[in-house]
């Protein structure tokens, strides 16, 4: 099991995939946090059956609904986490909330691009200035002075589908809306890193391979790679993340993403 460490972390998007994975590796640590905050749009509905299966077993599971295009429901989940922690803050947000419209360059609309590109750009600048609050107050709290998960970071789910160099899997599907929007997450990444540093706050841009999941399988071919697979890997390189990755792009393997 990954080295990772932390009291506190929020991941969006957890009633499913990505999401949902990670927040059973958290609860499986031998050492799990003390509060796993998992967000997902409709907590009481039946998408989100199995998170509340885990919190019904799990008392440091909590369940916070959240609409990530929805800027009161951002405010309103913040204070939310807030109350739980007290006086203490979060160590970790990880932004994996994301939708994806498989459309050709010849098909997109201002309506998919917008919708797209407001999931999975904007709401996570959204909750970086939100969340600021109580990833400052657990970079403060922190003993150590250098930049790690353990303290205060900001993790964006990007995608190599983003690298404007790689254009990882043009032929399997355009999907120009997902594209730009995770290449603007990537920009926004950097810009949070620049800005964010002072307060301590570590800020790094995530690929998490192609993933056995609602999003990755929907084509002909089957994705390689199992959502524990995965997300055990991106688990070890957060454990790992330090100072010199801060604004960086990477792959669940720690390898560099090129931009």
């Amino acid at each position: 099991m990954a080295g990772i460490q932390v009291c506190s972390v929020l991941v969006t998007g957890a009633n499913q995939g990505i999401g949902l994975g990670l927040v059973q590796h958290f609860l499986g640590m031998p050492n799990p946090p003390k509060w796993v905050f998992a967000a997902c749009q409709d907590p009481k509905g039946q998408r989100a059956q199995e998170l509340q299966n885990l919190a019904s077993k799990h008392p440091n599971l909590v369940i916070i609904p959240l609409e990530v295009t929805d800027p009161a429901s951002i405010k309103a989940a913040a204070a939310r986490v807030g109350e739980h922690l007290g006086g203490s803050g979060l160590n970790l947000l990880i932004n994996n909330a994301a939708i994806m419209k498989p459309i050709s360059l010849d098909n997109e609309t201002l309506e998919d691009m917008t919708q797209v590109y407001t999931t999975n750009t904007i709401g996570p600048l959204l909750l970086g200035q939100a969340f600021l609050p109580l990833l400052k107050k657990a970079a403060q709290g922190s003993p150590s002075s250098a930049l790690s998960c353990s303290k205060a970071a900001i993790i964006n789910m990007s995608s190599s589908g983003g690298s404007i160099e790689e254009v990882y899997l043009w032929n399997y599907g355009q999907a120009v809306s997902y594209r730009c929007s995770k290449a603007a997450l990537n920009m926004l990444t950097k810009c949070q890193s620049l800005g964010y540093r002072q307060h301590g706050v570590l800020c790094v841009a995530l690929h998490p391979g192609w993933v056995q999941t609602d999003m990755g399988g929907a084509g002909s071919q089957k994705p390689p790679l199992t959502v524990d697979a995965s997300v055990g890997g991106m688990l070890k390189v957060l454990s790992s993340l330090s100072e010199k990755d801060t604004g960086t792009f990477l792959d669940w393997e720690g390898k560099v993403v090129p931009w």
